[in-house]
């Protein structure tokens, strides 16, 4: 009998009590899909609001609705963390065709990549190259490319299941493909959008000169993938086809913008924090719903849950909607500069940064101790298949907090779907299912349930 209540004591200290936990994440579920506010939150961002590119009207009407929406839940405390962010607008819609012959064209849908220089007042008008990467402009050399229009025609990888390795194998295209290009005498570039699916969309993106000259810098533009495949066949019909495009945007100074936070203290242990979170910013195009106003709603339900279950936590925990992941991760940075200014002691991060699809899991970035111990709730998850629980990334935002100690997460959707939407035109709300959404903001809070009860030191 006696060993019977030290192993139970055991199990509750190092462990998990797997009787009441299974009840509690039943509760958490439950109160999500018939209680949760995720869904009608992401349709005022989405259809109220719209895209909330940093440092645009609507990314403060986004600041004011979430503050006066976590104000209403009753939380601790509340406030707005100021932080400097880039103001780049796009202007007037873009424009680009293409010519086989004199005056026989073919339109192209086109957008300007983030943070691109526009082009002349008349547009640009040029031969065009076409590349499968970055490395490939070294072995044409100035000879080949100078005067004109480098095509960067890398797919994302077909074979590959996790769709953002798919992503990350071709994405330096768009972000340092202009800075490359420009070194061999290139007027501009477009990019293949980062798409798995042959659609008419093209899908904008953050772009980078580095420490180039403005006077140096050259206009950066994504293509559909239709568009890209079309253009592609057209060149080896005819190498000396005229590209034509024109775009209008411009980058201004930085203005000042929020992080928004909302906690509820920690009964027991109020100095370690427990943050949640995902970008409050979106590209301009859409209307953000699955990049990141999804992220958003989700990391305000984990509080709103809690609140309406009326648990109160051993541990501080925290949403943060961070301001400008999108072209310049100035948010998450800024947060984790006051962190550690304020020597705040924060043992878990979750981000939630893929999309409102159905959740799969989560990946674990921290030390091999406590991802052995966060294994050992993982049957927890499996009565609702978000049992996918692996080494890996968390989140861009709260990256910056990373250190020895601390344990970041991501949530993982199905991620088949997201790169259909992903920075493109048609990443509004009505693409967004309301119950897989409400999903991941359960299994987010019963994630952030069993860290707050248990911890992840290993001791």
């Amino acid at each position: 009998m006696i060993r019977l209540v030290v192993l139970c004591v055991l199990l509750f200290q190092f462990g998990y009590s797997q009787s009441t936990d299974e009840e509690q994440l039943d509760k958490i579920y439950k109160t999500a899909l018939t209680q949760g506010k995720s869904y009608d939150w992401l349709n005022y961002l989405s259809n109220q609001i719209g895209g909330r590119l940093s440092g645009s009207i609507q990314a403060q009407q986004a600041v004011d609705y979430t503050k006066q929406e976590l104000d209403s839940l009753g939380l601790d405390r509340v406030w707005l963390q100021p932080v400097m962010v880039p103001k780049w607008v796009r202007g007037t819609p873009e424009f680009a065709y293409f010519e086989t012959s004199p005056g026989v064209t073919t339109d192209v849908p086109i957008v300007a990549l983030g943070g691109s220089v526009a082009t002349p007042q008349k547009g640009i008008k040029a031969e065009v190259v076409e590349v499968q990467g970055v490395e490939e402009l070294a072995k044409l050399g100035t000879e080949k490319i100078k005067g004109k229009i480098v095509f960067f025609n890398r797919p994302m990888d077909p074979a590959q299941i996790n769709t953002f390795t798919a992503y990350s194998g071709c994405v330096d295209q768009r972000y340092a493909g202009a800075k490359e290009a420009v070194k061999y005498g290139a007027l501009g570039v477009i990019v293949r959008s980062m798409n798995l699916r042959l659609d008419d969309y093209p899908h904008t993106g953050s772009m980078s000169y580095g420490d180039l000259p403005v006077s140096e810098r050259i206009p950066a533009a994504a293509i559909s993938t239709n568009s890209a495949e079309l253009l592609s066949t057209a060149l080896k019909l005819n190498p000396k086809i005229q590209f034509y495009f024109k775009q209008n945007c411009k980058q201004f100074d930085d203005v000042k913008s929020y992080n928004v936070i909302g906690e509820i203290k920690g009964s027991t242990h109020p100095d370690e924090i427990i943050v949640v979170g995902g970008h409050l910013d979106s590209w301009d195009l859409g209307d953000g719903s699955h990049d990141d106003g999804a992220g958003c709603v989700q990391s305000m339900e984990v509080l709103h849950l809690f609140k309406k279950l009326n648990y109160r936590p051993k541990r501080t925990i925290r949403v943060v909607l961070f301001m400008n992941e999108e072209n310049g991760l100035r948010g998450g940075k800024e947060y984790a500069k006051v962190a550690k200014n304020n020597k705040e002691k924060h043992i878990f991060g979750l981000e939630s940064d893929s999309g409102g699809f159905t959740p799969r899991g989560f990946s674990f970035d921290g030390p091999d101790a406590a991802f052995e111990k966060i294994l050992g709730w993982k049957k927890l998850f499996e009565p609702y298949l978000v049992h996918m629980f692996e080494k890996g990334g968390s989140g861009a935002d709260i990256g910056p907090l990373k250190n020895d100690a601390i344990m970041l997460a991501g949530l993982r959707p199905d991620s088949q779907r997201y790169f259909d939407y992903h920075h493109a035109e048609n990443d509004t709300f009505e693409h967004v299912n309301k119950r897989e959404l409400e999903l991941g903001a359960a299994s987010m809070a019963a994630l952030v349930y069993l860290v707050d009860k248990y911890g992840v030191s290993a001791q």
